[in-house]
């Protein structure tokens, strides 16, 4: 195979806190450099060179396209008698969202690909009003994630105004009569120092039709951290608002509500639910006039109070829904036409999602809800307007996603709307494993296996460990293609994540970030110690936070892991918050500024690991040219020095850097998410021995091309 491309090493070495930090690579933080330029167009030649020839491509992508061809289907959200949901059918690049109204005609509201046949532009968010009249919505171009905010006539489907620029990540709260709405924005970059454009939100009180740049009304923001995230929501009747305000993406909040029948909206007297607070709270007004408090204050794993919304400190809560002791509270609905009105909660206990009934009155449990099978719940959904039913996505290994519905009246659930394309789907075998980390901690992983398959096989382990997200059984066509070729797939369920509750997010972070890295090896070193894989059949792979979790596994332990997927990675962490969104994650990992938390930071930076004459794994880093998070710099900096670095011949174990244009972080056209499963699955496949011959139309598995050892 041709050489690496050359990428010269600079001599830049800094003294940061008593510490030499040494970063040859600096010159490809530059995206337009025209150096960078011609490394990227020969690493994009070494690509193809490598992998465009791998065997079982083909079949593999058609068999992606036939599993993808289920499509998705979102839960109902009902506003004035009206249904608005999302559908996405076997031959459409993206989710389109519709409407029907008491006759049950669809109708098309907002569809992606008719607003740019080129399938770059998303939908990022929806909400219609309380009346079901108007709507408002955000779409995105080229995976830049910087939404467009609009407002249509639900009636007519014509535009009422837009866009208003810089809406990212915001929400939208309707007043009644859907005249007007707070929202958040952010302050126009001549407004702010340079480098400093994605921060600076406010919350504004806009007025349809009006001038945003003019008329907008400043409710608050001024004058807090530039980082500040703000939530808002206001009750079905218009009476109270709830604003709530975290740095960054901490995992605490600060939180206020307003009586707007005592104040205008435009000046809303705020009173403070919880304020410098290390916890995460939200508050919703019910039906009934009481508070609904979410809350993880002095509850881990999270609980739910009541409490009177004119009066709502800390104090005056009441716990309704206590915390459990295993299980981590997720969601509650509400259903009050019934002769003893229920509270719905929804929980994940090990990361596999349950609901229970409870007396809307006391708490008490009084049962639980039937649910298909071991597998995960999308939100509960109640009517606004109150009712006996509840909807709630569901989706596991092998079901594609559905919406269940749940009669309180006759404690039934059944099936309400499945994904409206058919596919046959493997048969697959998923158990849930448990292991000891390097600490003793007790941590748990999902393994999924072709049923009566025996002996060490090619391997998959997945992970994210961050952010307080957890990884639940989900439909997913690369996991199936995969396990269908007879391979074994794991997804680890490591600190950092929620699976166990905040206290399991905090084990994993700041200065407890290693306990992460621990956790993924003890995973991969269990999946070899039971016999299903070995370290020549082992791959690993993750995207963002799970990018930085597999670039440290694959400098920590290069021995283990015969290939790596890392996907818009974090890998520099001495210089991660000066690009992107870096700076709100610094609660998350620390800050460079401090010199004990840079000692955390530069502890595990992949990109300062990186060893000469060590033999690396094969890596493929796949990044995205309009990544708004997470700068594709880190995984150019990483690809040059591993390249430099490896003892591997780059015949044997490549190290390739796989570079999209007019995608970024998160959504994707189905077209574009099969190229990118082909291309990273062929990778680990033709590393780890697994064969994608094909088979007519499916993928059979073969035999190991590669000898342990």
């Amino acid at each position: 195979m041709t050489p690496y491309p050359p990428a010269r090493r600079e001599d830049i070495v800094e003294e940061i806190h008593g510490h030499r930090v040494a970063d040859p690579y600096r010159w490809l933080e530059d995206a337009d450099d025209e150096a960078t330029r011609r490394w990227l167009a020969a690493q994009d030649e070494l690509f193809h060179k490598a992998t465009d020839a791998l065997p079982g491509r083909e079949a593999l992508r058609r068999r992606l396209a036939e599993l993808l061809g289920a499509g998705s289907v979102g839960s109902p959200v009902w506003r004035g008698g009206r249904r608005f949901f999302t559908r996405r059918t076997a031959g459409q690049e993206h989710p389109v969202l519709y409407t029907a109204g008491a006759d049950g005609a669809e109708r098309v509201l907002v569809d992606p690909t008719a607003l740019d046949p080129a399938g770059t532009t998303t939908l990022d968010g929806w909400q219609p009003d309380k009346e079901g009249r108007r709507l408002a919505y955000k779409v995105s171009t080229g995976g830049d994630e910087e939404s467009l905010l609009y407002v249509l006539d639900i009636a007519t489907g014509e535009r009422v105004e837009g866009p208003i620029d810089r809406a990212r990540d915001s929400s939208v709260a309707w007043l009644p009569g859907g005249e007007a709405y707070y929202y958040v924005r952010r302050l126009p970059a001549r407004d702010v120092p340079d480098g400093e454009e994605r921060y600076h939100r406010r919350v504004y009180l806009h007025r349809v039709g009006a001038d945003p740049e003019a008329d907008d009304v400043l409710v608050f923001g001024e004058g807090r951290d530039k980082t500040d995230y703000y939530g808002v929501g206001v009750s079905r009747d218009g009476r109270w608002l709830t604003l709530s305000s975290s740095q960054g993406t901490a995992p605490r909040n600060d939180l206020w509500i307003a009586d707007l029948s005592a104040s205008p909206p435009e000046r809303p007297a705020l009173r403070v639910v919880q304020e410098g607070v290390d916890a995460e709270t939200g508050l919703y007004v019910g039906r009934d006039g009481r508070a609904y408090v979410f809350t993880d204050r002095g509850a881990p794993r999270s609980r739910l109070c009541v409490t009177d919304p004119a009066d709502p400190g800390f104090e005056t809560w009441r716990d309704l829904v206590p915390e459990d002791p295993e299980a981590v509270l997720s969601d509650f609905a509400i259903l009050d036409d019934l002769d003893r009105p229920v509270l719905l909660a929804g929980w994940t206990r090990h990361a596999i999602s349950e609901i229970t009934v409870h007396d809307l009155g006391t708490g008490e449990r009084i049962g639980a809800v039937p649910l298909p099978g071991l597998g995960s719940i999308g939100g509960i959904i109640e009517r606004p307007e109150g009712g006996h039913e509840a909807w709630f996505g569901y989706t596991d290994h092998v079901t594609p996603s559905s919406v269940m519905r749940f009669d309180a009246r006759t404690g039934e659930t059944t099936l309400w709307a499945a994904a409206p394309g058919s596919v046959e789907v493997p048969e697959i075998e998923t158990r849930q494993v448990s292991y000891a980390s390097a600490d003793g901690t007790e941590v748990r992983m999902l393994v999924a296996a072709r049923p009566g398959l025996s002996g060490p096989r090619p391997a998959i382990l997945y992970g994210y460990g961050g952010f307080n997200i957890s990884l639940t059984p989900a439909y997913s066509a690369s996991i199936l293609a995969w396990v269908e070729a007879g391979g074994v797939y794991a997804v680890a369920n490591l600190r950092g994540g929620s699976e166990e509750g905040e206290e399991w997010h905090r084990a994993g972070m700041r200065e407890r970030k290693q306990n992460v890295f621990d956790d993924f090896h003890a995973a991969a070193e269990k999946l070899v110690a039971d016999g299903l894989t070995t370290p020549s059949r082992l791959a690993i792979s993750g995207g963002s936070n799970g990018g930085l979790l597999v670039g440290a596994a694959l400098t920590q332990r290069p021995e283990l892991y015969r290939a790596v997927v890392c996907s818009a990675p974090l890998l520099d962490m001495v210089r991660y918050e000066r690009f992107g969104l870096g700076q709100t994650w610094n609660d998350e990992y620390g800050t460079a500024e401090d010199p004990e938390e840079f000692g955390w930071l530069l502890g595990y930076s992949p990109y300062h690991r990186v060893r000469a004459g060590t033999a690396y794994p094969a890596t493929l880093f796949t990044t995205f040219g309009s990544d708004t998070r997470v700068d594709p710099l880190h995984a150019r900096k990483m690809c040059a020095a591993l390249q430099h670095a490896t003892a591997s011949d780059v015949s044997d174990a490549p190290v390739l850097l796989r570079d999209e244009a007019e995608v970024g972080h998160s959504t994707r056209s189905v077209s574009r998410s099969v190229d990118l499963m082909t291309d990273t699955l062929s990778f680990l496949a033709s590393q780890t021995g697994l064969s994608l011959l094909p088979d007519g139309d499916k993928i059979m598995s073969g035999g190991d091309s590669r000898a342990d050892g």
